[in-house]
């Protein structure tokens, strides 16, 4: 029987993307792309989600490629430009299941410095869960399944007896080894629809 919603954070309740900021700074999505892939990488962003400093990260990026080093500082000042809304659908949905009685968590690949400051408090969805796990803060990130065990042993919860939602099917993956249940989420529409079988 589910009694909690373990719920991922970017691109299922909150919608942040590096193009928001670089496909401006650039003027093309196709410059973006090659920048992001190539310099500012999503390899090189996972570090600060593992809870590596912004600033010490930036500066070794930019001492590495010195002609970039003025697009690099911005990952970290203009950081904000990558965030949009609450994903559409989302704040309702998760208030919905509040009110049903299921108990919320959020369990999410984010540096813990950039969510606390910019994040945590603009948001008001994230005032309807019941506590969260930051990679950031544990300096361990998904699908790392010690992260998912600091949830379960922090807030004492039995994996049998939650629903995990995340965007990142490798996510997911190691969610259902350990016994839990998994959606992949894709749009809030889809996440009503499916959930109903777990509910």
């Amino acid at each position: 029987m589910i009694k909690n919603i373990i719920l991922d954070f970017g691109a299922v309740l909150v919608d942040w993307n590096p193009h928001y900021l670089y496909d401006d700074v650039f003027g093309s999505k196709r410059k973006a792309d090659w920048f992001l892939h190539n310099i500012c990488t999503q390899e090189w962003n996972e570090k600060m989600d593992a809870g590596a400093s912004f600033r010490r990260e930036v500066v070794l990026l930019q001492h590495k490629y010195p002609q970039w080093a003025a697009e690099i500082e911005l990952y970290d000042t203009g950081w904000w430009r990558m965030m949009r809304g609450t994903i559409p659908g989302m704040f309702e949905l998760v208030r919905e299941f509040k009110e049903a009685g299921y108990a919320l968590y959020g369990l999410s690949n984010w540096n813990d410095k950039k969510f606390r400051t910019y994040v945590q408090s603009s948001y008001p969805v994230f005032g309807l869960l019941d506590g969260m796990v930051i990679s950031g803060e544990e300096k361990i990130i998904k699908p790392d399944p010690r992260l998912y065990q600091i949830l379960l042993d922090r807030f004492g919860l039995k994996a049998e007896e939650c629903l995990f939602v995340d965007d990142n099917p490798a996510n997911t993956a190691v969610a259902e080894k350990m016994g839990f249940q998994t959606i992949v989420f894709k749009s809030a529409e889809d996440l009503r629809h499916e959930i109903v079988y777990y509910l």
